[in-house]
């Protein structure tokens, strides 16, 4: 398949379902391969249901239909050694890894800051920052061995360029990815290996879409009209995202790193 990431490997996390199936898919269309995994497990402290091992293999199904290679395991990002297994396969498999997407991570609501469980805290910073920098660290050996160079492209969020009500922790961790990024497109630069964040506003998946955080809203009416976008749009597609990942992974973007790219539909406007 031709394509403007033909012959590359990408790495993407938290691809069962949502913006990383979207991203593996995208990614898979524009000629990558793909490592994807996913922990295909519900957490204790997200209270909506998670990505399933049926999910994972649907992801694995339609970068398959696009006549693309695929390897998908289950792995969380919190379990250094299983995402360290998971990469050396998959450069063992394929022999290179050019981009790799950080996009796994989970979200709740909480009424403050400081009324809010320490479990909740650790669940949410373990998964969405520290899951994040194993990520890295488990991909950017094989990337500098490889002399290719290559695009890191980080998941994180609105929430991760201005502060939020209810969800300190999600913010934390979303500036988190912000700081980890600019460090490592420093640290980087002499490899050509680009990185760079990705900043959605509200995005049409099932972290957004589901039972728990409908009543959340409903009860928190005040919170839903701060979340309005700008733009005539009330969420986003995961594909919106996808394409900026796309374009991020592209020689388009050859000398962009450090950067923040909003997908927001105008939302940090406000």
């Amino acid at each position: 398949m031709a394509g403007r990431l033909a012959g590359k490997v990408a790495l993407v996390t938290g691809a069962a379902r949502g913006q990383g199936r979207s991203h593996a898919v995208r990614l898979a269309e524009e000629g990558a391969d793909v490592i994807a995994l996913d922990a295909c497990q519900d957490m204790r402290t997200v209270p909506y249901a998670l990505g399933t091992a049926d999910d994972l293999a649907q992801t694995v199904k339609l970068v398959e239909d696009l006549d693309r290679r695929i390897i998908a395991r289950q792995a969380d990002v919190r379990d250094m050694a299983a995402m360290q297994a998971v990469v050396d396969e998959g450069v063992a498999e394929f022999g290179r890894l050019d981009i790799v997407c950080g996009n796994a991570g989970v979200v709740s609501y909480v009424e403050n800051a400081w009324d809010m469980t320490e479990d909740v805290w650790d669940e949410t910073i373990d998964i969405d920052l520290s899951g994040v920098w194993k990520t890295c660290k488990a991909a950017i050996p094989a990337m500098i061995a490889a002399g290719n160079g290559g695009s890191i492209v980080l998941t994180s969020s609105t929430a991760g360029m201005k502060g939020f009500v209810q969800i300190a922790h999600y913010a934390a961790a979303k500036h988190g990815v912000v700081g980890l990024m600019r460090s490592l497109a420093l640290e980087l630069a002499k490899y050509s290996i680009r990185v760079n964040t990705v900043h959605p506003t509200g995005v049409n998946t099932p972290l957004v879409t589901n039972d728990f955080m409908q009543k959340w809203f409903t009860e928190h009416s005040e919170m839903l009209k701060a979340l309005k976008n700008p733009l005539p749009v009330e969420m986003i597609e995961p594909v919106d995202v996808s394409n900026a990942v796309v374009w991020l992974s592209s020689e388009e973007a050859r000398y962009v790193t450090g950067a923040q790219i909003p997908v927001d539909a105008g939302f940090n406007q406000k």
